[in-house]
């Protein structure tokens, strides 16, 4: 261990060479290291190297910022405090995403999302990130862009994903057009995994005051309803997903929207769609589409006459 730390030690007093050419193979060393080392990670962090990395985001190169941006990934799967106790860090990484449609390479800007998505497991970090407004704009740029590449928003959802874990910033990701954006990535019809990831930023937004007034305007309840139409096809995590979305704003918004969810949730093809997570879903998801078909019959003073239902409805019930 002591050679490698040595060996470590070198290569990241290299990255600080006048040379080019030398903090280039560093660099390379490094990334190749953190990838296929594991034990090597916390070495290289102790060693001073994210400072270093994190200046060679703002490269002209393309091969430097990739290579940059993907060892401070590798790092942050177990050096995370190292990483936001960096000076700069989190500018370095908003830097990337901000000219991903320009001198940003669009490895280093996914690699640079998914590095935000990793640091934001840790709860306390998720105040601190969604403090910068840049960034959270930047992420939904990423998923607005037309000429963003597949993997790029789909890295840059989870990192939204991740910020929306955290209340307060759900507000932020709403005024800087997240919900619009959002639901349009929903009605292109795309991959259903991206779909899946859209829904599940979709679903945690919703948890919060000013959610409903943003999806009123792009007609949201309308949009996740139809995704629990069986006409949809739509995938069980959709279908979850749009269940936890149409409970959030319920919990979260006024007598109106609660009204919209329950005369627009009472078609067959919407019901059958919650009863089906309520029956084939995660632990999770049957707990919320049990509670949002309680909310939709409830709310309406109907007689249930349908023994699917209505066992789905007296589960928890004493």
């Amino acid at each position: 261990m002591e050679v490698k730390r040595r060996t470590v030690k070198t290569l990241v007093t290299k990255l600080g060479s006048v040379s080019e050419r030398t903090r280039v193979d560093a660099l390379c060393e490094l990334r190749l290291m953190t990838k296929l080392e594991a034990e090597s990670r916390p070495l290289i962090a102790e060693a001073g190297a994210v400072p270093y990395l994190a200046e060679t985001l703002y490269s002209s190169s393309h091969s430097s910022q990739d290579n940059a941006a993907a060892t401070l990934l590798n790092l942050s799967i177990s050096s995370r405090a190292t990483l936001m106790s960096t000076r700069g860090l989190l500018d370095a990484i908003s830097h990337i995403l901000r000219h991903h449609a320009s001198t940003s390479y669009a490895s280093a800007v996914q690699s640079a999302a998914a590095t935000l998505h990793s640091l934001l497991i840790v709860d306390e970090y998720r105040p601190i990130i969604g403090s910068k407004r840049d960034i959270i704009y930047s992420l939904v740029d990423i998923v607005k862009h037309v000429g963003s590449p597949t993997r790029s928003v789909k890295d840059a959802l989870k990192a939204l994903f991740g910020i929306a874990l955290y209340t307060p910033n759900r507000k932020t990701v709403i005024e800087l057009g997240g919900v619009g954006t959002l639901f349009s990535l929903v009605m292109k019809d795309l991959a259903v995994g991206v779909v899946e990831d859209a829904t599940a930023v979709i679903a945690q937004i919703a948890g919060c005051e000013e959610s409903e007034e943003a999806f009123r305007k792009v007609s949201g309840v309308g949009l996740l309803v139809d995704l629990l139409d069986g006409a949809t096809s739509s995938s069980m995590r959709i279908k979850e997903n749009s269940v936890g979305a149409l409970l959030n704003l319920v919990r979260c918004g006024s007598e109106k929207v609660g009204r919209e969810v329950r005369e627009m949730g009472l078609g067959m093809g919407v019901v059958e769609g919650i009863a089906d997570v309520a029956e084939k879903g995660s632990g999770k998801g049957k707990g919320k589409a049990v509670a949002l078909l309680k909310v939709i019959y409830g709310g309406n003073g109907c007689v249930v006459r349908d023994e699917r239902f209505e066992s789905l409805l007296n589960q928890g019930s004493s």
